[in-house]
């Protein structure tokens, strides 16, 4: 750990939802609770409260993730906020923002600069404008497989780059502590009643990405058997890719087993209530949090097998891969898992500790504030 106490910006579009969000609240509140001074520069959003009651304090700069001119009238401020505060680190986590906070940093004098972190939250495009993210003196990759990514695309030496996988609250998301009161009121005002039938859950955002056509198609496959299914996540107003999945459901006569239950706010009791999760993303996810939160939960987990899930998930150990985007190999998976139910204790037991071992918030903040110490000397 850091032995004197350090000044650290982070730096990032918005605080209104999403992993790179989270993240950065996580290890603001580390930092507070650690004593260090911790500021995050972003353009404002319904989180922004959270991370000023634990203890940071926040920026509000409009246009800081806006891709136009005006995003650069905030190079001036920041370099003066980087030499009145005496900040020794700037850590970037996201493309604009990071170009910002770059041509900041390189105008001052060497001397005078805080140490420069970087993070790649994904895959992103390979390209000028996300070469940005590998500018940074430590980068860090959530995964190993971005680790590649980042290594393989943008020629980036071993010794810059530095793995630190995401975490989750081991305390919050355990089965030990979510009430049946909770579980209770969500199965109702999702209209899942008193079933005994397996329920099935999908978490994630309604996007192209995250599979939910496979999901359903999967799910057609085995309608013989007994099983509920939740989408569970936010969709974009605009986007047809929702309505092209109720068209599915329908089509496929499961209208009445299949439920998009929008945006949920107690994802433990969300996990509680399932008795098997899947994600079904086609691409490869950078990391894949959904799975490792359910697999603390003692659920049975289903994940492509690709990108951060071939980390994560330990196949027929803690969960199951099966190939992405192939609708068979799911249904598959998904009628081995209904007749598993229920696990038995040794696989529940095993998945836990999993990740409390491996995937924990506060190892990933511990080995942040690490990173932090050794580029500091």
């Amino acid at each position: 750990m850091v032995a004197r106490k350090i000044t650290v910006v982070q730096m990032l579009p918005e605080l209104e939802s999403g992993g790179v969000e989270s993240v950065t609240l996580e290890t603001a509140a580390f930092l507070a609770e650690q004593g260090h001074k911790s500021i995050v520069i972003s353009g404002g959003g319904k989180m922004a409260d959270q991370l000023k009651r634990e203890g940071s304090h926040h920026l509000t700069w409009h246009h800081i993730g806006e891709k136009s001119p005006r995003c650069l009238k905030y190079i001036i401020p920041l370099r003066k906020l980087l030499v009145t505060e005496h900040v020794d680190i700037l850590h970037l986590r996201s493309r604009l923002p990071a170009w910002v906070g770059y041509i900041a940093w390189k105008s001052l004098p060497e001397k005078t600069r805080p140490r420069l972190v970087t993070t790649f939250h994904g895959f992103y495009s390979v390209n000028a404008y996300s070469e940005i993210m590998a500018k940074g003196e430590k980068v860090i990759a959530i995964s190993k497989a971005i680790a590649v990514h980042i290594n393989t695309k943008y020629d980036v030496d071993d010794d810059r780059i530095e793995v630190i996988p995401e975490g989750i609250n081991e305390n919050l998301f355990s089965p030990h502590t979510v009430s049946k009161e909770r579980i209770n009121k969500l199965s109702e005002h999702w209209g899942l009643g008193s079933t005994d039938s397996p329920v099935i859950m999908l978490p994630g955002r309604i996007t192209r990405l995250k599979g939910h056509d496979v999901f359903i198609k999967a799910l057609t496959r085995i309608k013989h058997l007994q099983w509920n299914a939740v989408c569970v996540g936010a969709w974009d107003q605009k986007s047809s890719y929702y309505n092209e999945l109720v068209d599915l459901v329908q089509h496929s006569g499961l209208t009445h087993r299949i439920n998009f239950t929008g945006n949920c706010t107690d994802m433990p009791a969300a996990y509680m209530l399932s008795d098997i999760v899947v994600s079904a993303s086609k691409k490869p996810e950078s990391f894949g949090r959904t799975s490792v939160e359910a697999q603390a939960m003692g659920k049975m987990v289903i994940a492509t097998a690709h990108g951060g899930s071939l980390e994560t998930v330990l196949h027929n150990k803690t969960g199951m891969l099966v190939k992405p985007d192939h609708v068979d190999d799911l249904a598959e998976a998904l009628k081995d898992a209904i007749n598993r139910i229920p696990l038995d204790m040794n696989t529940v037991k095993t998945a836990r500790s999993w990740i409390v071992e491996n995937f924990t918030l506060n190892r990933m903040c511990c080995d942040t504030l690490n990173l932090y110490d050794s580029i500091l000397h």
